[in-house]
């Protein structure tokens, strides 16, 4: 098989560890293989794809759609490192409000599948970062939420402490408030 398929600590997210064929002329791996994915539990139809590029410092998130928009994501950085976090949003789930984070470059060339009802967000810790994903529902802006990337309550563990942020990411509210207003 290509992949591997690790279940992390949410085990609803899986970093996947693609088999890598490397010679004098450079690399050649698979990304994506349908079969692969479903036989690892990974049954999701993707449908657009999203491609960043960030300086050293930048935090974007901790971002999700709402209902119906909810999107599950894979994600890979093609070019430098970041760290990239998922959050658990599933108010029924036992992980909810937890997170898990990896780190992911173009030298591990590793995964990261996060299903829908999660916040994600990534810091780069390199020079530049490009960031590619592909998402399996269309981006609709009534839909966006956030969360701030610094609430207490989540304890991430983010390695640059005074990030690079977007107006927007400035901005979005606690976990606990979401839940107050009735958001998640």
């Amino acid at each position: 098989m290509p992949f591997e398929f690790e279940r992390l600590e949410i085990p609803d997210v899986i970093l996947i560890k693609p088999k890598v064929f490397e010679d004098q002329r450079g690399f050649f791996m698979e990304t994506y293989k349908k079969e692969d994915f479903e036989k690892a539990g990974i049954k999701t139809e993707f449908i657009q794809e999203n491609h960043s590029k960030s300086i050293y410092g930048v935090l974007r998130g901790l971002h999700f759609q709402k209902e119906p928009y909810s999107q599950a994501k894979l994600v890979r950085c093609i070019r430098g490192v970041i760290f990239d976090v998922a959050v658990d949003l599933r108010k029924n789930s036992p992980t909810f409000g937890k997170h898990v984070s990896v780190i992911l470059s173009e030298f591990n060339k590793e995964m990261l599948f996060i299903p829908r009802g999660f916040a994600h967000g990534f810091e780069v810790l390199s020079e530049v970062a490009e960031v590619v994903y592909v998402v399996d529902n269309v981006y609709a802006p009534q839909s966006e939420g956030g969360i701030i990337w610094n609430d207490e309550t989540l304890k991430i563990k983010w390695p640059i402490k005074n990030p690079i942020l977007s107006e927007k990411d400035k901005k979005w509210p606690s976990l606990r408030e979401l839940m107050e207003r009735g958001e998640i």
